[in-house]
């Protein structure tokens, strides 16, 4: 960036700040956070992206939750203990007596029950995560127990997750919002709680512009303990180079989405500290199962060939990181690594699409969103894919268009042959189910179909929802893996770096690979 784009950036910046600031007191302690942001609600039943979770998770409280740093156990949150039926289907929640609502309200065994089932027939993005809840019933008022449809040994860390925080029922209702079955219909609360909250977290949504910013103020009344912020800002800046730009002159104190290219440049900065880990993104080519969406890449062998030509080292080189073994983000449990993961072999590719009947190669267009996260841009990704392919006689017309409509795409299977990336929904092998017949992104967003596979592997899809003994889950997630590689209609390529810098003066920043970043924990030191 020169050095008049970067004035300009800096005065684009500054002019989104003063408009940030035009309702903060002199003596606020206040957190400005440079992000690309992907938010496409804040309503806990709707919403269902990164930028969603990180703000959701500070927002609302969840029954439970992990350590701030990993996923290493389960630890109380709204319930202060829980116990587990013998047969590992009914689960009782005792919630903690001092927990109470931002407008002061207790929170009771009521508003689990309204939120868990409103998130359950809102037929929200994230909806299909309460699909293991067979019934909730609210004992007493600090009691409530969940029934699941079967044993679920993931259930409580997929609790965690913010799509189930627990919101005050009677304000919910009192805007329009409903928890009976008809609530796809019927519920009129999602436009209020994407403009201020109904939660008892650290902080309460104050108001967000879409794509512009989102504000969070200190709840007052949080029944924990109190923040150090008084005001957190959320500036979206879809460009790594403006985020490094902003942070160097010291107007927002962190750049969340920078490459590895722009922390090259901020080593030597001693205001400024670098984190540098493994994202929780997995980068990947999503090929329609449907022939009449996909054509000849509804087909295994052509599946296959794309995997084989990707030249993954040099997906590395650009980003960082490491190549994944399979669609299972390589932090989990039974996760494939580097070393069962695809190596490139152009001949083997061209092989394939000669057995399946392309010796003269083919046509495909690459349909993708016009963005970047976490510093990694999808239309630089694109380009190698198509130059990748290029050489196994894969000839690739790049069709990139704005997120948001690349996104009702893709999510309603509407798509041909797609570049995306995935987080982890729950952070458990579990979550690969969804790449597997019967789950969200294989049937309802690839049209990938459980009898479409053969009867063994229908067996090992649902083994793997119930399985909670170590050996088993590795014996299972394995086979699993094994299959996905040689017949999916997936390739992942790639899990990028995640390089992000903050102000030197920032403490408590810590990456955590469910909701990011934890603003509640931050603090700045007396300098």
């Amino acid at each position: 960036m020169n050095r008049r784009n970067t004035l300009f950036v800096l005065v684009a910046v500054m002019a989104l700040l003063l408009g940030s600031f035009a309702g903060v007191a002199q003596d606020e302690k206040v957190l400005i956070i440079g992000h690309a942001e992907t938010t496409d609600a804040y309503d806990p039943a709707n919403g269902f992206t990164g930028t969603t979770h990180m703000v959701n998770h500070v927002v609302y409280d969840q029954l439970v939750t992990f350590p701030d740093a990993d996923a290493s156990e389960i630890l109380p949150r709204l319930a202060s203990s829980w116990e587990i039926s013998d047969d590992g289907m009914t689960y009782t929640f005792t919630i903690h007596p001092d927990a109470v609502f931002a407008n002061g309200d207790d929170v009771t065994a009521d508003d689990v029950v309204f939120s868990y089932n409103r998130l359950k027939y809102r037929d929200g993005n994230p909806s299909f995560l309460a699909d293991p809840i067979d019934s909730l019933e609210a004992l007493d008022d600090d009691t409530v127990a969940i029934t699941l449809v079967e044993a679920r040994p993931s259930f409580l860390s997929e609790i965690t997750s913010a799509v189930f925080s627990v919101t005050n029922a009677d304000v919910v209702r009192a805007n329009g919002g409903t928890d009976a079955m008809d609530a796809a219909e019927m519920d009129e609360a999602g436009a209020y709680l994407d403009s201020m909250s109904a939660g008892s977290g650290p902080y309460i949504l104050e108001m967000w512009e879409p794509q512009v910013r989102t504000e969070l103020v200190r709840n007052e009344n949080y029944w924990g303990e109190q923040p150090y912020f008084d005001r957190v800002i959320v500036i979206n800046m879809p460009e790594a180079a403006t985020q490094k730009a902003a942070l160097e002159a010291g107007e927002i104190d962190i750049a969340l989405d920078l490459s590895s290219d722009n922390v090259a440049t901020l080593v030597d900065n001693e205001s400024i500290e670098i984190y540098r880990g493994l994202s929780n993104w997995t980068h990947f080519i999503i090929m329609n199962t449907d022939p009449e969406k996909s054509g000849p890449f509804a087909d295994p062998k052509v599946q296959l060939a794309v995997r084989y030509a990707l030249d993954y080292e040099g997906y590395k080189t650009l980003w960082g990181g490491v190549t994944p073994g399979s669609n299972m983000w390589v932090g989990l449990f039974t996760a494939f690594g580097e070393d069962r993961a695809f190596s490139r072999d152009l001949d083997k590719a061209r092989e394939l699409l000669a057995e399946a009947g392309y010796a003269d190669g083919l046509e495909m267009n690459l349909e993708y969103p016009d963005w970047a996260l976490g510093g990694v841009a999808f239309n630089t990704n694109a380009q190698k894919i198509q130059a990748d392919l290029a050489e196994a006689g894969i000839n690739v017309t790049l069709a990139p268009g704005e997120l948001q409509v690349e996104l009702d795409k893709y999510r309603s299977g509407e798509h041909s042959v797609g570049y995306w990336l995935w987080g982890p929904d729950i952070l458990d092998p579990i979550d690969f189910t969804s790449f597997l017949p019967g789950g969200k992104v294989a049937t309802e967003r690839n049209n990938w179909q459980l009898e479409d596979v053969p009867e063994d592997i229908q067996a090992l899809i649902a083994r793997a929802k119930t399985a909670s003994d170590p050996d088993e889950r590795i014996e299972v997630y394995t086979a699993l893996q094994e299959f996905n590689q040689q017949h999916g209609p997936f390739a992942p390529f790639v899990v990028p770096e995640q390089p992000s810098a903050y102000l030197a003066n920032l403490q408590g920043y810590i990456f955590h690979p469910h909701w990011t970043l934890d603003v509640s924990i931050l603090s700045r030191a007396d300098m």
